[in-house]
Formats: structure tokens, sequence, C-alpha cells
């Protein structure tokens, strides 16, 4: 099969574990900002993305080394072990010590009567350690049903449990956090016994040199993954700060449709990293490289397009209850959203070629970036400091990258294809702020044509495949 078409195949794949847990996502918000206070829901959307923040540095980011080193040991089975065994010797205890200090550390974070709540959050942050690192060690294997299927899981049992704990019993914040666990914890059993991981373990095979060749390079990923941490929960940590946790709310509503477009990004990124590095050592490996930025800036383009066309209707339907301010908030966060996806496509040739040392440092530099415009900024535009600091970040991070990327493969980028396609999607941006029925009308038609123009070919492809164009002879 060509590069093309495993890539297409993975990505079919991959995206089952991509779309369905933001459509249950997206079921599950009406019903969490219905019945949840804003206080609730702020401290309920804090909790998830403090995750992201404490899981890479608990464990060393060492999931991106376990997806890394198992690609090139696919026909191995004792060299499999051998990284597994020792992905999980040293996540197990730096897992448990470091929950301990997160418990101490939520003291800080939430009022301390809600004990409950802080035990079942560290439950929380346990099981998606083991359940994230499971599903990286399934996408080494080459075994991407089963991490699309895990996650499948951990979505519907965060919308099952979300239905009976927030809707039914009215349990409130808690009875979102206990959602939050449960389903991660059922997500992790399925992967474990799907993929056999328990196989792969023996103690004989720890070894403190093959961890420190994992760890070394897997630690430049921790501040990666906390400037991108950074860059995404920061303004939440700010906005709560400065504005309150209402506002908080608003702005977490406000993220909830721009999100939308990383279901073009998410899966295609996922299969495209491991694409990446097969392809690394092929010597058409720059063409291919360039090929799919091409690729991936029209598929970007695209779904910006349509989301934004949609944006009215969409907002309509999903966002419940009072976050009317969380509409102006929604084109400049799309708009954010474009550019982390070029970035993060960028991001695969550094992994590719293991050069993750560059990955941090272009992250840390774009989450200065944020940080010092959002505090410059809050005081004097409120909310928009916090979308704007998004946006204005990931166009750094991109623009660094895409300098910074060629001094390891010569990924040329079309200029003239670039200015044309963010000029349209500043049209599309300004008349989704007219907010009338006559620029929605247009900048629907212009969204939904601009995505099927510039993805003509895949749209076709997906035709083909279900029978309703048939195949050129």
């Amino acid at each position: 099969m060509s590069k093309k078409g495993n890539l297409a195949k993975s990505t079919l794949i991959l995206s089952i574990g991509t779309f369905l847990p933001k459509l249950a996502g997206f079921i599950t918000l009406p019903i969490l900002t219905g019945y949840l206070t804003k206080a609730e829901y702020g401290s309920y959307d804090l909790i998830t993305i403090l995750v992201s923040l404490f899981l890479p540095s608990m464990t060393l980011q060492i999931k991106a080394a376990a997806f890394r080193y198992l690609i090139d040991v696919r026909d191995d089975r004792e060299k499999q072990k051998k990284i597994i065994t020792n992905i999980f010797a040293l996540t197990t205890p730096v897992s448990i010590i470091s929950l301990m200090i997160l418990f101490v550390v939520l003291f800080f974070v939430l009022p301390s009567d809600l004990l409950l709540i802080k035990l079942f959050i560290c439950g929380y942050y346990l099981a998606d350690i083991f359940v994230n690192t499971a599903r990286q060690v399934a996408r080494g294997l080459g075994k991407n049903l089963p991490y699309s299927i895990s996650a499948v899981i951990s979505a519907l049992g965060k919308m099952i449990f979300a239905v009976l704990f927030v809707l039914f019993l009215r349990m409130g914040l808690l009875g979102g956090v206990i959602a939050l666990c449960l389903a991660s914890l059922f997500s992790f059993i399925y992967i474990a016994f799907k993929i056999k991981l328990f196989s792969y373990f023996d103690r004989n095979l720890v070894s403190g040199q093959t961890i420190k060749s994992l760890v070394s390079y897997s630690w430049p990923m921790v501040p990666n993954e906390m400037s991108l941490w950074v860059m995404n929960a920061s303004d939440r940590v700010i906005v709560t700060r400065i504005l309150g946790v209402t506002v908080n709310a608003v702005y977490a509503a406000s993220t909830k449709i721009p999100s939308l477009i990383n279901l073009a990004q998410s899966a295609l990124t996922l299969a495209w990293q491991e694409n990446a590095s097969i392809s690394e050592k092929d010597e058409d490996s720059d063409k291919y490289y360039t090929e799919m930025f091409r690729t991936m800036m029209n598929l970007q383009s695209g779904v910006f397009s349509a989301i934004i066309g949609s944006m009215p209707l969409l907002f309509m339907i999903l966002i419940r209850g009072d976050y009317g301010d969380a509409y102006v908030q929604m084109p400049i966060l799309c708009y954010a959203i474009f550019f982390q996806g070029m970035a993060v496509y960028l991001g695969g040739i550094y992994v590719a070629k293991m050069a993750t040392k560059s990955v941090g440092i272009t992250s840390v530099c774009s989450a200065a970036v944020n940080v010092i415009v959002n505090l410059a900024l809050i005081h004097f535009i409120g909310l928009f400091a916090a979308s704007i600091s998004t946006l204005v970040s990931y166009i750094a991070l991109f623009t660094y990258r895409i300098i910074d990327v060629k001094k390891l493969a010569n990924v040329r980028m079309d200029i003239k294809q670039f200015i044309i396609l963010n000029m349209i999607m500043l049209i599309e941006v300004l008349l989704c702020y007219q907010r009338n029925m006559i620029c929605n009308v247009i900048n629907f038609i212009l969204g939904v044509s601009v995505c099927m123009l510039l993805n003509k070919e895949i749209v076709m492809a997906v035709l083909r495949k279900i029978g309703l164009v048939k195949k050129k002879s």
C-alpha cells in the first residue's frame, strides 16, 4: 500500500477515536452547562484542563517514547517487551508519588470542604495516566483500532455517567468528576486486555539504561506539553484569577465550537506522526513532507471555513444557558486552531527526526508569548485578551517552526496559497461578526464552497468509496 494509502487508512481508523469522543462531548455539553452552576462548570472545566498540566510532568511524557520507540521494533517481540516493561516500571511509582503531591496542591485550588471531589480527581488523573500510556503503546505496536475504541469507550462513559450522576442524580460537580474517573477506568481496562498489555511485562527486563534512553527522548516533550498547556489552559487560569470563575465558564463555552476544527486535524495528525516516522529514512521524504503540508493547509482552511459559516446555527444548537458573550470569542479561537493545526503538523516532522528538543524549544517560546500578551491585555479588553493571546501564540509557534524545521527537512510552503487562504478566512471572520441573516447565509454558502473546493479530491474519494460516484475506468 502507498504512503498516502497507509495514511488514509490510519486516518480513517483513528477518526473513530477522535470524531465520536468529540460528538459525545458536544452531546454532554448541554447537560453540563444546563445542570451545573456557572461556578461548578467553571471548576469542572478547570479540572479537565489541569489534567494536561500534571500528566506530562508526572510521567516525564514517557508515553511519547512508548509510541516512537515501538514503531522501530514492530517485528521484534522481545524488544517490545523490554520497552513496554520499562515504560510502566517508571510510570507506576512516579505517578503514585506525584498524585500524593497533587492531592496537597488541590487544597489551594478548590475549597477545603470538597474532600471527596479531590479524591476522585486524583483517581481520574491516575486512570488517565495509565489509559493514555496504554493507548500510545497500542499505536506504537500498530494497533490503531483498539486505540480508537478505547477513546470511544472513554467518551461514551463520560456521556453516560454524566447523564446518570449530573442529570438524574443531580450530584453537581461531584457527579461530573465521578463520571470522568469511571470513564477513564473502563477505557483502560478495555485496552489493557485487548492488546494483552500485561503479557509484555517481564520484571527481569527492567533496565536502568533502557529507562535512561527512553527518558532522554521523552523529557524534552515535557516542556512542549507544558507549553501547549500554557497556550490552552493558562488563559482559563488567568481569566479565573482576574475576572472570576463565572467568566471562565463563558470562555470555556466559547472554546467548544472552535474545537470542532480539531476533528479535521486530530486523526490526521496522529496518523501523520506515524507515517512521518516510518517514512523518515526514505529518499523522497522531503517531497512527501511538502505534499502533506499542502494537504494539511487545504484541509485546515476548508474545515475552518465550514465551521465559521455554520457558527450561528451551531451556537444555537450546542450552547445552552446564559453564554451569549461566548459567541464573539469563537471566530478568533477558530483562527487560532488553524495555526495550531499547521504547527502540530510540523511537530510531526520533529517527532520523525527524534528532534524532541526542538519541539520543546519552539513550544516554550510560544507559551511565553501567550502569557505575556494575555497579562498585558486582560485589564484593558477583558475576556478578548484570552482569545487574542491564544491566536498570537499559535501564529508565533507556526512561524518559528516553519523556519526551524528546515534544519531537518526541506519543507516548502506555497506563499501565494497561504496568503490567499488567509484572506478568505479573514473575510469569513468579518462576516461572522455581522450577526445578521443575510451575512450568515452568505458566509454559510462561502464556507461550504471553500471547504468543498479545497478538498475536492478527498470529497470525491469518499463519494467513490460509498458508491455515489463511479470510479474512473
